[in-house]
């Protein structure tokens, strides 16, 4: 059922606006449906990633890399990278792997100017949003690390033949303008929308960060993970990821039960809860406040927290 609420309009939708583009140019309106398909295609792609959308493992790896060239995404190597931000989402000592990047106030102040102006390009919605998704989908998936294992490398290496295989083959069918229109720029808008799922749901006000033997996995999925209160459509294009506190608990519930899980489980009602006016709030918010023990803009970093301003410390879900 997924599968036909997400990869088959999205399909049907791009077909549609290169058939209805050359008659009208309102045609470019389906970008924004299709772009939407594409994110709901993207979460099919995720639980592939965490074996749960099938019960088969098979089945799972080879859905994903089908989805993963829609994506321009390497399967295998993006599988890796997730399982380890959920191993280490809130961990201040292993954060930097499957995350949007987050300085503390304290590694801000050691920056050159030259560092502290890249960070706060890095950090501006315009480029974070606009330039963030070239880098996510065409950049990032085609390079190596160095020190990759060999089945990393043939997932990448591999993925990037593909890729190229594809796009020169809608290039050679549809034109570089058709193809520009009807299949990157649904692209590009979804990686958008995916750049803002994944800040908002880890790096909002209060969320839980800490370091070392102080950090839990519990805590980390409970009060590092939003619980997004999103409106009803937007909850079905992103596939109730927004019950992002619910997935990171056990990531083998699959999007179409997060939201009966989260009903059925009273613990689950007193995380951290944002709506759709919070989550666009939150992308002000540039740096964690070792002080504060909260995330805060630059022009809190630059001022020093009052006596109230300092925030106790959590308790922890440790026994």
């Amino acid at each position: 059922m997924c599968l036909a609420t997400s990869v088959v309009p999205f399909l049907a939708l791009s077909c549609a606006l290169y058939l209805l583009l050359g008659d009208s140019p309102l045609a470019v309106l389906l970008v924004i449906p299709a772009a939407a398909f594409l994110v709901r295609s993207f979460i099919v792609f995720h639980d592939c990633s965490h074996g749960s959308f099938f019960a088969s493992r098979r089945v799972n790896v080879w859905l994903g890399r089908s989805i993963g060239l829609l994506l321009y995404s390497p399967f295998t190597r993006w599988r890796h990278d997730h399982a380890v931000h959920h191993a280490s989402s809130g961990d201040l000592d292993r954060r930097g792997t499957g995350d949007v990047r987050m300085l503390t106030v304290s590694e801000y102040e050691t920056l050159s100017p030259r560092g502290k102006l890249a960070y706060r390009l890095e950090r501006n919605p315009l480029v974070m949003f606009g330039v963030g998704p070239l880098v996510a989908l065409m950049i990032g998936p085609r390079i190596v690390a160095k020190n990759a294992r060999p089945r990393m490398r043939r997932s990448v290496l591999l993925t990037d033949v593909a890729v190229a295989v594809m796009i020169g083959l809608l290039v050679w069918a549809l034109g570089w303008r058709d193809y520009l229109v009807v299949v990157f720029l649904p692209a590009l808008l979804a990686g958008s929308a995916g750049i803002w799922l994944f800040y908002v749901q880890h790096q909002f006000e209060d969320a839980y960060w800490d370091e070392g033997d102080n950090w839990t996995f519990t805590d980390a999925a409970l009060r590092g993970s939003s619980f997004l209160k999103l409106p009803e459509v937007l909850r079905f294009c992103t596939g109730s990821i927004g019950y992002h506190h619910v997935h990171h608990l056990n990531s083998l519930i699959p999007n179409y039960n997060l939201r009966r899980a989260h009903d059925r489980t009273p613990a689950l009602h007193e995380v951290p809860t944002l709506t759709l006016l919070d989550g666009l709030r939150a992308t002000k918010l540039r740096l964690y406040d070792e002080r504060r023990g909260r995330l805060v803009t630059f022009r809190e970093a630059a001022t020093p927290p009052a006596g109230g301003d300092i925030l106790p410390a959590w308790p922890t879900t440790r026994s």
